[in-house]
């Protein structure tokens, strides 16, 4: 177990927001996990579990311990006449994974090509892309309960996955997923709805590896890429806000143009990106703190940007949708310490 003091977390968190943690605990192992719980050192501070940090705002320093979860491994645990089975290790690379599965020719994961970070976040947050979400694939997830130091197993029914949301992200801090059990379908059903996805592949076969292809072009083309030359961001910083169907009527009225989706619970899903443009931060920047030129629902650290200016940005967009729309914005990356603003909408959940 690898422990370091007052550590920058500039190149563990994709924001590049230089804040420090007291320690930071590198777990590669299952028995590193079990050596971190026995440790006095770490029994009263406050505990942050990091996987790629490409979903964090890290708006001061962290006075507590970072556990970096860096457990490895991709396997194959069976086959069924419909699924393929597939155990992977939280501290995977989860664009990695994706690649390695489409590279086999299997189906399943190609419309969540190129999100960053690790394979232990992706249920945490139900991440999602092109009309695929984390929660479809999932069959089960291991994990070791951080308040009482026993292992589990959460099946993809007791993992209450919503919209970026899950019992993981419910409960910050109180399991520790070590592992995923994914179950991807033999059969290939192709997902291209989403503009651009079918103009990308143009005259090629459609297969996985060419879905995923494709996705990457799209995407690339509208988000900052992870290199040093890019700034730095945590991708969607918005989540798309869901109103209730007489909300949404009385903005059809105004804004006839506005994209929104019918929900199956009657109400109606907004476009975030739409609003935030309609409101004229698409390509503002406030010191060193941006919304990326090429897409409204990014916020970007453009060199030196700290975790409160842009926690200040951020802030000021929501102000102004509220004002313009009636409409709440939230955060999509965990914020921390946690804005009051949040610590209200997520009790409200």
């Amino acid at each position: 177990m690898l422990i370091q003091e007052n550590v920058s977390l500039h190149e563990y968190n994709t924001f590049r927001v230089a804040a420090r943690a007291r320690f930071l605990v590198t777990l590669e192992t299952l028995e590193d996990i079990s050596c971190f719980l026995t440790d006095v050192r770490f029994h009263d501070l406050p505990r942050l579990i990091l996987g790629g940090g490409s979903n964090i705002l890290l708006r001061d320093d962290f006075t507590g311990v970072v556990l970096l979860v860096a457990l490895k491994g991709i396997e194959l645990l069976g086959e069924s006449e419909t699924h393929r089975f597939l155990a992977v290790a939280a501290g995977e690379n989860w664009h990695g994974l994706v690649r390695y599965t489409v590279e086999q020719g299997w189906a399943g994961l190609e419309n969540l090509s190129l999100i960053p970070g690790s394979v232990g976040a992706a249920p945490v947050q139900n991440i999602g892309a092109y009309g695929e979400e984390f929660a479809e694939v999932c069959a089960a997830v291991d994990v070791i309960d951080m308040t009482t130091g026993e292992t589990g197993i959460i099946t993809a029914e007791d993992c209450r996955f919503a919209y970026r949301d899950s019992r993981f992200k419910q409960a910050p801090g109180r399991y520790l997923i070590t592992s995923v059990l994914l179950r991807l379908p033999k059969r290939f059903v192709p997902k291209l709805d989403y503009p651009g996805v079918r103009e990308a592949l143009a005259d090629a076969e459609i297969t996985p590896r060419a879905v995923s292809d494709a996705i990457c072009a799209v995407r690339s083309s509208k988000l900052p890429g992870l290199e040093a030359d890019q700034p730095g961001s945590a991708g969607s910083f918005f989540q798309n806000p869901v109103i209730d169907a007489d909300h949404a009527a009385k903005l059809r009225e105004l804004h006839p143009n506005m994209p929104a989706w019918d929900m199956p619970d009657a109400r109606v899903k907004l476009s975030a990106a739409w609003l935030i443009e309609e409101c004229g931060w698409k390509g503002r920047r406030v010191g060193d703190a941006g919304v990326y030129e090429k897409h409204a629902l990014v916020l970007v650290n453009h060199a030196q940007a700290s975790g409160a200016e842009l926690w200040a940005l951020a802030a000021e967009i929501m102000q102004s949708v509220q004002a313009s729309f009636g409409v709440s914005l939230q955060p999509e990356p965990v914020v921390l310490p946690l804005p009051s603003s949040v610590c209200a909408s997520n009790g409200a959940r």
